[in-house]
């Protein structure tokens, strides 16, 4: 199978990563233990192993290519050990014991995920934590990963089938790679047979005929370009989502809430919007309740929320079937009192980007990643990096989630929290995720700047409750466990 090579954007994603901001993503499963399938850690992480040895992806690694210097492709670890991969842990206390290893730097060297399955008190619900480099998956891409550990994921094992006489070998070995760098198989140049992988020299007439499209892909590149400055020289959002770069370890916080998706959708028949805008109107207002609670005024400018949206990669770009991300830039209203006024401006404010488009303004700066030659991307990391604070202060992610019954060892999966990455000088990112009637929401923090994650968690139920009931709908209705 020819090697991959790395998307653009996750060439970035790869190159951004350091040990005091790995760029790693995450999510917490819950599951209810079944009397009838009795399970424990061990066995369920060698379950989890067998499955995940079959998935062609989680095998493969990032290695540098000579061709498109300082870039990388996908190739298979010729030393894959499944156990490396996955763990049994014991530890009371889930949240502390995710934050703890979301923080842990992976092997470079080895395909870049881990799955660990946590277990408290013998008969207490047990999680599943899936951390996976942001290289290898986008959040729709990291649901897929998860599916093929769970039970509906096992695809029943096909028929044998005698394997076919191998032929005589008619043509010359492959010659050996030198080792640390790769060369993936392209397009062959004929009369260099010694390098069947290298591409030939690009047709004139296709030259001439992309001229169009390569005009266009400038002109948005430059007014992505331009609004991103402008973006950066706009105020920032409150000190208490800031936090000091880390150039060694990382010590984060992991909470989670669960709110009703049906609490939702009455704010949203009473409000007017999406569920999306009252998802981000509790937000806003939970992080005014936190912040209220820790002494810290809310009043001035909010913070700048990045919201990203999933691109399709188009046909014809370097990593086909990798990350293509946008975005949108939102002020969120947290120092507004009112809680639908809250509302208000945040559907006032979605209803503009999405007039917009996501493939325009500074949300949109994800997209320079496919202009950008991949040596570039290397030496324009660290940069990148250190101006995030510069574009927003929080990271708001919706991961969209298989809506069915899924199962692990015919134990019940409840809950899902996923888990973004924290940017460079940011003290929190949220991600959002909706399964089986619930908006599981999972917040990732920096532990220094953000220590009582928890009590932000309960801030969330308690932002719901004041819309229900400014919506009429009773205080009551969003405190259900």
């Amino acid at each position: 199978m020819a090697d991959e090579l790395l998307s653009p954007l996750d060439l970035a994603f790869w190159n951004l990563d350091s040990p005091g901001h790995p760029m790693y993503l995450g999510a917490v499963a819950v599951f209810e233990r079944d009397p009838e399938h009795p399970v424990d850690a061990e066995g369920l992480a060698a379950l989890i192993t067998a499955r995940a040895e079959n998935a062609p992806r989680m095998r493969q690694r990032v290695r540098d290519v000579w061709y498109g210097v300082g870039g990388a492709a996908w190739a298979p670890d010729e030393h894959f050990d499944v156990r490396r991969h996955v763990h049994a842990v014991r530890r009371a206390d889930t949240s502390a014991a995710v934050a703890e290893l979301m923080s842990r730097p992976m092997d470079r060297e080895h395909p870049p995920w881990e799955v660990y399955v946590i277990e408290g008190a013998p008969d207490a619900p047990f999680s599943v934590l899936v951390k996976l480099h942001h290289a290898l998956a986008d959040g729709l891409r990291a649901v897929e990963f998860g599916a093929v550990l769970l039970d509906q994921g096992v695809r029943p094992a096909a028929p044998a089938t005698p394997a076919p006489r191998a032929a005589a070998a008619t043509s010359p070995p492959a010659p050996r790679q030198p080792a640390g760098l790769h060369l993936p198989a392209l397009p062959g140049l004929p009369g260099l047979p010694g390098l069947p992988g290298l591409s030939g020299l690009p047709d004139p007439r296709q030259m001439v005929a992309s001229l169009p499209s390569r005009v266009r892909e400038a002109g948005r590149a430059l007014g992505i370009g331009s609004a991103v400055l402008r973006a950066s020289l706009d105020p920032g959002g409150p000190a208490a989502l800031g936090a000091a770069p880390r150039h060694g370890g990382a010590p984060r916080r992991f909470a989670g809430a669960s709110l009703e998706v049906d609490d939702m959708h009455r704010v949203r028949k009473t409000s007017g919007g999406t569920v999306n805008d009252v998802v981000m109107a509790v937000v806003a207002g939970a992080l005014r309740r936190w912040m209220e609670a820790r002494g810290d005024d809310p009043d001035g400018p909010g913070p700048r929320a990045l919201i990203p949206v999933a691109r399709r990669r188009r046909k014809g770009v370097r990593g086909g079937r990798g990350n293509r991300i946008s975005g949108y830039l939102l002020r969120l209203p947290v120092g507004e009192a009112d809680p639908l006024a809250r509302l208000r401006g945040v559907r006032e404010g979605m209803d503009r980007n999405k007039a917009a488009g996501p493939d325009t303004g500074p949300g949109a700066v994800a997209l320079l990643a496919d202009s950008v030659p991949p040596l570039a991307h290397r030496f324009a990391a660290p940069l990148l990096a250190a101006s995030a604070r510069l574009l927003f202060d929080v990271l708001v992610t919706n991961v969209p989630m298989l809506d069915v019954p899924l199962t692990l060892g015919g134990c019940r999966m409840t809950e899902l929290h996923p888990i973004a990455p924290l940017a460079r000088g940011q003290s929190l990112a949220v991600a959002i995720s909706t399964y089986r009637g619930r908006v599981h929401i999972g917040l990732f923090a920096d532990a220094t700047a953000v220590p009582d994650a928890d009590a932000l968690a309960t801030a969330l139920h308690g932002s719901l409750a004041e819309l229900l009931a400014a919506c009429g709908e009773g205080e009551e209705a969003a405190r259900r466990p």
